[in-house]
């Protein structure tokens, strides 16, 4: 699995998550993330449809969307997501 999280610095929401996800990459590190600024990937964007930041697109094995999470989401929901999700 992997996710990719759109964001912005300029996002109360996305200061937020940053600290969140930094805890869980810690905890998880065989998760693959990656991150898009807004100012900087506009193009990715654009391509994932990304109309709210903070936003987060879990991926499965092949690269298909299974999931996707808008806003300040707690820790214990992103990792029941994660886990949900992990083997697909």
């Amino acid at each position: 699995m992997k996710i990719l999280k759109f964001g912005s610095v300029n996002c109360a929401g996305c200061a937020v998550m940053r600290p969140r996800w930094k805890e869980i990459e810690g905890e998880m590190p065989e998760l693959e993330t990656q991150y898009f600024e807004f100012e900087q990937d506009k193009k990715s964007f654009e391509e994932h449809n990304i109309a709210t930041i903070p936003t987060f697109i879990f991926l499965d094995k092949d690269g298909k969307e299974i999931a996707r999470l808008y806003g300040e989401i707690e820790k214990e929901e992103l990792i029941k997501t994660i886990n949900e999700n992990k083997d697909k």
